[in-house]
């Protein structure tokens, strides 16, 4: 089998799977583009999309402004879900 043979070649199996997608991507004809597309996509939808659409909600706050903010939407939050259980 062909697998026995990677599998002697490579002690782990985690070097199994990487050679594994290694030779996989190495004898595919569109994968290298696919996954330039891919990357590209991420790039578009984290970079550009974070700046224009997802401004920063504590800009101008001074770090124990933006604790205490944090603290309270957290423990409110969790206050709120243990009040709910307890009268449901």
């Amino acid at each position: 089998m062909e697998t026995d043979h990677i599998m002697s070649k490579s002690p782990g199996i985690v070097s199994f799977f990487v050679s594994l997608y290694r030779d996989g991507f190495r004898n595919m004809t569109w994968g290298k583009p696919l996954v330039w597309l891919i990357v590209l996509k991420l790039i578009i939808l984290f970079a550009v999309l974070r700046v224009f659409f997802f401004k920063p909600a504590m800009r101008g706050l001074s770090d124990r402004q933006k604790s205490e903010a944090v603290g309270n939407a957290l423990t409110q939050s969790q206050t709120a879900d243990t009040l709910k259980l307890i009268n449901d």
